[in-house]
This record gives C-alpha cells, sequence and structure tokens, in this order.
C-alpha cells in the first residue's frame, strides 16, 4: 500500500513540473508594445504609406474587409458622423484585393474626407499583431501615438469618440 501511495505522489509531481514546464500565453503584441506599430502599408496609387506619413493627432485605425457588411454599415455610419469625426486621423486598412478597396473608396467617396487614410495591408501583419478575431477592428491611439484602446466589431460613433476623451 504505501509503495502505490509513494508512486501516486512521485507521478502527480511529475505532472505538476510538466504543467510548470509549459510555456505561458504571451500578451498580444500591440499591448507588449502599446504604441503605434511600424507600418509598411500599400495605398490604391501603389505608394507606401508608413508611420511617419501619420499626423501627431489622435489616430482611429480601422482594420476592415470591403466586401464586409458589418464594416460597410460602419463606415456608413462613421460618414454619417464625419463632422464629429473630423479632428480625428482615421486610417482605413484592409488586406482585401486592392481592386475591392479602390471600389469601396469610390462608392463610399472616401477621397472626399481628408482625415481619412486608406491602404493595403499587403503583408498582412496587423492582424497577428492585433490578434485580430472579427471585422471590422478598430485600435485608438493619442496624439503621441500611445494606445487608447481597441475594440472588435461594430461600434457606435459615440462610444469611438468617448474613448479618446478619456
Amino acid at each position: 500500500m504505501k509503495w502505490i501511495l509513494v508512486w501516486g505522489m512521485i507521478i502527480s509531481g511529475f505532472m505538476s513540473n510538466a504543467q510548470q514546464g509549459q510555456a505561458p500565453k504571451q500578451e498580444p503584441a500591440y499591448k507588449r508594445f502599446p504604441t503605434i506599430p511600424a507600418l509598411e502599408l500599400l495605398r490604391p496609387d501603389s505608394t507606401k504609406f508608413t508611420k511617419d506619413d501619420l499626423k501627431k493627432q489622435n489616430t482611429l485605425i480601422m482594420y476592415f474587409s470591403p466586401d464586409c457588411d458589418h464594416c460597410i454599415h460602419q463606415t456608413e455610419d462613421m460618414i454619417k458622423r464625419m463632422d464629429d469625426l473630423k479632428k480625428l486621423q482615421i486610417l482605413m486598412i484592409t488586406h482585401q484585393p486592392m481592386n475591392l478597396l479602390v471600389d469601396f473608396i469610390k462608392k463610399y467617396k472616401l477621397t472626399d474626407y481628408s482625415n481619412i487614410k486608406i491602404a493595403q495591408d499587403n503583408k498582412m501583419v496587423l492582424p497577428g499583431f492585433y490578434r485580430m478575431k472579427t471585422l471590422p477592428y478598430f485600435a485608438l491611439y493619442d496624439k503621441e501615438g500611445n494606445l487608447i484602446t481597441t475594440f472588435e466589431s461594430n461600434q457606435k460613433v459615440d462610444t469611438l469618440l468617448k474613448a479618446f476623451q478619456k
């Protein structure tokens, strides 16, 4: 009977050590590096867009897909409230093919808004950086480029604006 107890203790000790040896889940990169990430995006005119192209102002990064119904509704809601959003620098980014992006820009006349920049994440860097699960995805940064918060899925414009006020 003693041997059974001894072996049980030995086995449970090995099992607890094995569990402790597992690598801890690492936080997503955006939490470990809470500033605007290095960007190398492609604009519809085939020029590069980088972090250096951003102005020193509050920045709303919206990762979207031109053929996503939620993203379309979010864009429409934001366009309706563009007067309230005009003080923000809005960077709309997609990984979808450029022809879909160009059609989206034309359909919603996004070039009419000087505070909106649109680009393609042709290297698919940002979904992994933010560990995105759903679209649209939002990352909000202050004037110094520090992360304020992130949101997944559609958000009311008022929710986005309030986040910048904190």
